[in-house]
C-alpha cells in the first residue's frame, strides 16, 4: 500500500495528515511523492500515530505488491 492510499484510507487531505504527524505540507507532500525519503522522527511519528499499522507496507517498495 503506498502512503497515499493510506491517506486516502483515512479520509485525511495531505494538510490534515501532515498536521497529524507534525510536519510541514511540504515534507509531507513530498514524501508522499517519492521526491524525499521518509526520516527515521518521521517514521517514528507515523508510528506513533499509527501503532496498528505496518511502517514496512507503506514505506519500503521491496515488500509492496
Amino acid at each position: 500500500m503506498k502512503l497515499s492510499d493510506f491517506r486516502k484510507e483515512q479520509n485525511l487531505t495531505q494538510i490534515e495528515m501532515a498536521r497529524h504527524l507534525d510536519v510541514s505540507f511540504s515534507h509531507y507532500s513530498k514524501i508522499e511523492a517519492g521526491i524525499r525519503n521518509p526520516s527515521y522522527n518521521f517514521l517514528v511519528s507515523f508510528k506513533e500515530k499509527f501503532p496498528d499499522v505496518q511502517v514496512d507496507d507503506i514505506f519500503f517498495e521491496a515488500n509492496r505488491t
